[in-house]
């Protein structure tokens, strides 16, 4: 295709296989709303990501790993994303765009690394509001809701309702999820003080003990490798919080607003995941909820009578599912929107409304999620395809922090990391073993996910890397940095 960029626009130098294309008629037709956030409504949007996973999902690590199992697999998993989240605050008020992850790999790793993780993340969030909007219906029909049953109806629901309001406009999508997010933490809290309240020490250890695993204790009943294998549910207490980035070009001041989030949210995730693992296990035995659907309700029903508190909580629940749904909604359309509008993905997908929403970037991963929910029916499974990108994307995103910091030492960095490459290299590290212990889980969504990660980078490969718009500001930071090297050379 011809260039069609004006000489006094263009970047000095066009990244490999990339073309170029006029911004002002471009870049216009896809740009988001600028200002719409700030540092609450940022926080909100990453404890929103992963709410969900307090009320459920979790348990299921004391399955495999017991209560000492579950519990350094949490520690473990919450040191790797606190380092991460201090390592991506860093690379985001380096390149505060709406690529997130990836564009930070793209700088770092150049084309591939950045389609590698942006891939892995796009998984992640389409996958997880399929499988989230699956236990919504599961919570209607429990809570006997309307009359309502589990099914098609509920799940289409729930895709028409949020994205449309997300069509109607970022600033309105955040206030919506900051409210539905803060009755899900008031719900969180009134469980921890009615749950220790019972709180029993011996309750925590009481799953049987498999004697011929290495290692095996009362606290560690499934022997040392337990712990590997409950890292994916011990992610579930912080599974989404790396997403808030993807919020960059519609964040009021990015480079100092961004940082401040992230780490806000993360200190809130933290201490709601402290409480809620030793209150649920302590009041009632992790035995009783290792396999339950809603581990806090049970906690709360010793006797398995609903209590005024044990509703409230269940109810809270289906808040929890709601806000977590609605933000991974945001997520996945803004990966969607920056990977379209850099060339990576059909550029169409990347056009905003007047109201400047991706509205393609909305309802095709919408509708793609809706038609896997209905067509499979088992949100464990696409859970934990989920945590398989996800992990992917954490390795790529660690490694690029460390690459930038070892590359180019001298670009301005509003924040920096504490520890510097140390604390990347530890996220690094965890990540790696968490995608290798996404295997011993369940195999079968691991390889479902390597097969479709696969057929992406087949089209990368064979089509749209030959296709980039050089004006896209992920490839122009590229550019740049390319053209600075050059002169840095000669």
């Amino acid at each position: 295709m011809a260039d069609s960029t004006d000489a006094h626009t263009a970047p000095p130098t066009r990244p490999p296989g990339g073309e170029r294309s006029a911004p002002d008629t471009y870049l216009e037709k896809r740009s988001l709303r600028r200002g719409s956030a700030g540092p609450l409504l940022l926080t909100g949007l990453g404890v929103a990501y992963v709410v969900s996973g307090d009320f459920s999902g979790w348990n299921n690590g004391l399955a495999h790993g017991g209560f000492g199992g579950l519990a350094v697999a949490a520690v473990l998993m919450g040191v790797m994303y606190t380092c991460l989240v201090f390592a991506l605050a860093e690379l985001a008020s380096v390149l505060p765009t709406a690529g997130g992850g990836y564009g930070f790999a793209r700088r770092a790793l150049g084309t591939w690394g950045g389609f590698l993780t942006g891939t892995a993340i796009l998984i992640e969030y389409v996958l997880a509001p399929a499988a989230i909007s699956l236990f919504i219906g599961d919570y209607v029909e429990s809570l006997g809701l309307f009359g309502l049953t589990s099914g098609w109806p509920v799940q289409l629901a729930c895709f028409v309702i949020f994205i449309g309001i997300h069509l109607w406009g970022v600033g309105e999508a955040l206030r919506f999820s900051l409210v539905v997010t803060a009755v899900a933490v008031a719900a969180l809290v009134v469980f921890a003080i009615a749950a220790l309240t019972d709180f029993h020490v011996g309750a925590l250890d009481d799953i049987p003990v498999d004697r011929d695993a290495l290692g095996a204790s009362s606290w560690l009943p499934f022997g040392v490798l337990g712990i590997w294998a409950a890292f994916p549910f011990g992610m579930w207490f912080f599974l989404g919080v790396e997403g808030v980035p993807l919020a960059a070009e519609e964040t009021r001041n990015p480079a100092r607003t961004l940082p401040r989030a992230m780490a806000a949210a993360m200190g809130v995730l933290l201490l709601l995941a402290l409480v809620t693992f030793l209150a649920a296990t302590g009041a009632r035995g992790s035995a009783a909820i290792r396999s339950v659907g809603d581990p806090l309700v049970q906690a709360l029903q010793p006797g398995g009578r609903p209590t005024t508190v044990s509703r409230i909580v269940n109810y809270a629940g289906l808040a929890g599912l709601v806000a977590s749904f609605f933000s991974l909604i945001f997520a996945g359309s803004r990966q969607l929107f920056a990977l379209s509008r850099a060339g990576y993905l059909p550029r169409f997908l990347s056009l905003t409304s007047r109201r400047k929403a991706p509205y393609l970037g909305l309802l095709v991963p919408g509708a793609i999620g809706f038609t896997l929910a209905v067509a499979s029916g088992d949100g464990a499974r696409m859970l934990n395809a989920a945590v398989f990108g996800a992990t992917i994307s954490y390795a790529l995103m660690a490694l690029s922090h460390i690459v930038l910091r070892r590359r180019e030492p001298e670009l301005r960095r509003p924040y920096r990391t504490p520890g510097g490459v140390l604390t990347s290299s530890v996220a690094l590290v965890l990540a790696c073993a968490a995608l290798v212990a996404t295997f011993l889980v369940d195999v079968a969504a691991a390889v479902i996910a390597l097969i479709v990660y696969g057929v992406a980078l087949a089209y990368f490969a064979l089509w749209s890397r030959h296709r980039l718009v050089a004006s896209a500001p992920e490839e122009e930071f590229a550019a740049l940095a390319a053209a600075e090297a050059e002169l840095e050379r000669g």
